[in-house]
């Protein structure tokens, strides 16, 4: 069985990182997909990602264990600035 595809679209810090706006995975869970993004992305991403936040279809996450959905939408959402 292959895993869901999934969009991801990072934003600020993570969206410099990286390098895009957004990207498509196939990834079964948040830390599988953390994995993919880390291995494509290198050392700079991943240290953004200890700050971040995940927003997972409209719903804030934290968990890394969060199963992922075929057509999910994964928000990378660094600490912003300001208030």
């Amino acid at each position: 069985m292959t895993a869901p595809t999934v969009t991801v679209r990072y934003f600020a810090g993570a969206r410099a990182a990286v390098g895009v706006d957004t990207e498509t995975r196939e990834a079964g869970t948040l830390q599988e997909l953390v994995g993919q993004l880390v291995d494509a992305h290198g050392e700079r991403l991943e240290r953004v990602l200890t700050a971040c936040s995940f927003l997972v279809d409209g719903t804030t996450t934290r968990d890394r264990a969060l199963v992922l959905t075929p057509g999910s939408v994964v928000d990378v959402l660094p600490p912003f600035a300001g208030g």
